[in-house]
């Protein structure tokens, strides 16, 4: 006997993008930069995503558990970077819609939160209008979020459930899904009614200082955790933010979600921008001038030290090719490794072959904010495809790609060319070119506080290192001219 709808399992879709788009960052991204992951129906995405570690991973496995019918459609990521162009954004809202089951009892949709095209700088606020135009209110919808979303107030009441990473690294996209797809499910069942509220800070945060394993970040994420333990509170989501997407709603934000109490939710909301307030002063980051901070890791007695180079951050869209530490690596007496993106650089090496030498200007070949071209002279000592899996904590078993990739021997200075660029979020992007980190006394990271998933646990001295860039932490370096003002701490406000 066929089963009646009333009786049969219920059924959910995902759906989404990823993309945390860096309006400062050169150039613009295109469709070709979401080619590696474009991932259509329930066959590709089960097979894609199964096992791993992911947000994905986890709608897989909260599904199977929770005995929901999965249908996933229509998937696709790209790694950080420039403005979006209209045409790619187009494309990608409209697939996303468009591959959506209409024959759905809920909806999980897999979003960053910082994506911005060039016409649409809510861009996840336009693709959930979409998929509403199409399903209407009334379908049950859950999103997750990266921790560095910048939440709009149509995000919010466009759909009924956000759930947002806990962690910077993030090392729990695939817990939060499990919870969102658990939450979307007992929303299914009538056991609860989701109301949403949005609370912004009126703050800019840079990511360097989101670390939630300690300092202000962390406390800022345990009286989440304390208020999530409130009767009636469902769950909490603490954004911190992505300050390098110049758009309206850029920022720190608090969504609380409850069960139809929305003066709890208020309440909650305003006990944490209260809190983030009087903490404004103490995300400030601190930092040494290149020169300064190799000496300052020369001079420590054990070695890897880890010389943050996080306005070349690659997790937050730059270019990868930033040289201002470089030539400082070269004249040190240390050894020392450093990642760089350099696509000439990479074929040229692998023309000349293994065990020839390199001698070329590598780096700083994007714009003017990212330093000039450095000459090296080196020994090739690796060369490989760049394909592998996240081996570390951070969304494990996930594809990574770094193109063309060639290892050089400087003297004391080791550098990885890439075809593509690479966020240094697992150790796999040195391991599998042969090196391990503890050879090095020095190793420069392109990254915020992602790098810690790759080399937290063999870190002996972490400097953060003051350089221009697209990523850099001094907010008043760049020139704002959408969020909404007034904001600290590019204004003084009572």
């Amino acid at each position: 006997m066929e089963q009646t709808k009333t009786n049969r399992p219920k059924v959910i879709g995902v759906v989404g993008v990823v993309h945390e788009t860096n309006t400062f960052a050169p150039g613009l991204t295109g469709l070709d930069a979401f080619k590696n992951d474009w991932i259509v129906g329930t066959a590709a995405f089960v097979d894609r995503y199964t096992g791993t570690k992911t947000s994905m991973g986890g709608v897989i496995d909260a599904a199977r558990d929770l005995g929901l019918e999965l249908r996933p459609g229509f998937y696709t990521q790209a790694t950080p970077s420039g403005m979006v162009t209209d045409d790619a954004f187009n494309a990608i809202a409209d697939g996303i819609a468009d591959s959506a089951d209409h024959d759905v009892d809920g909806l999980v949709v897999i979003l960053h939160g910082a994506m911005v095209a060039s016409s649409y700088p809510d861009a996840e606020g336009e693709i959930l209008r979409r998929l509403r135009a199409k399903f209407g209110r009334s379908l049950p919808m859950a999103v997750t979020l990266d921790l560095h979303g910048n939440i709009s107030p149509e995000m919010v009441d466009l759909s009924d459930i956000i759930v947002a990473y806990d962690t910077y690294p993030h090392v729990d996209t695939y817990d939060r899904a499990v919870e969102a797809v658990h939450l979307l499910n007992s929303q299914l069942k009538g056991d609860i009614k989701p109301v949403q509220r949005l609370v912004h800070t009126r703050m800019l945060v840079a990511p360097q200082a989101m670390l939630t394993a300690s300092g202000v970040m962390k406390e800022m994420m345990d009286l989440a955790f304390e208020l999530e333990k409130v009767q009636g509170v469902l769950n909490i989501s603490v954004a911190g933010g992505f300050p390098y997407s110049d758009v309206e709603d850029a920022g720190m934000t608090f969504v609380v979600t409850v069960d139809n109490d929305p003066e709890l939710a208020e309440r909650c909301c305003e006990q944490l921008r209260a809190a983030a307030w009087d903490r404004r002063e103490r995300f400030t980051v601190q930092q040494l001038e290149p020169a300064e901070a190799v000496a300052m890791a020369v001079r420590h007695p054990e070695g890897p030290v880890i010389l943050i180079e996080s306005s070349d951050n690659v997790g937050g869209g730059s270019p990868a090719d930033a040289t201002h530490i470089l030539p400082h690596l070269l004249t040190a007496p240390k050894k020392s490794l450093i990642v760089i993106r350099d696509p000439e650089a990479a074929r040229l090496a692998a023309k000349h072959g293994i065990g020839a030498v390199l001698r070329c200007a590598i780096g700083g070949k994007s714009d003017d904010l990212h330093g000039e071209p450095v000459e090296i002279e080196g020994r090739i000592r690796t060369l490989f495809d760049g394909n592998y899996r996240h081996i570390g904590a951070y969304m494990t078993g996930q594809y990574a790609r770094m193109g063309l990739t060639a290892v050089i021997e400087c003297g004391n200075v080791t550098v990885v060319l890439t075809e593509e660029r690479v966020a240094p979020w697992d150790p796999g992007h040195v391991k599998f070119v042969g090196l391990q980190p503890e050879q090095f006394h020095m190793i420069v990271v392109k990254a915020a506080i992602a790098w810690r998933t790759a080399f937290g646990d063999v870190a002996k001295l972490v400097i953060e290192v003051d350089t221009p860039g697209c990523c850099t932490a001094n907010m008043h370096r760049f020139r704002y001219e959408a969020v909404k003002r007034p904001i600290y701490p590019l204004d003084s406000i009572e």
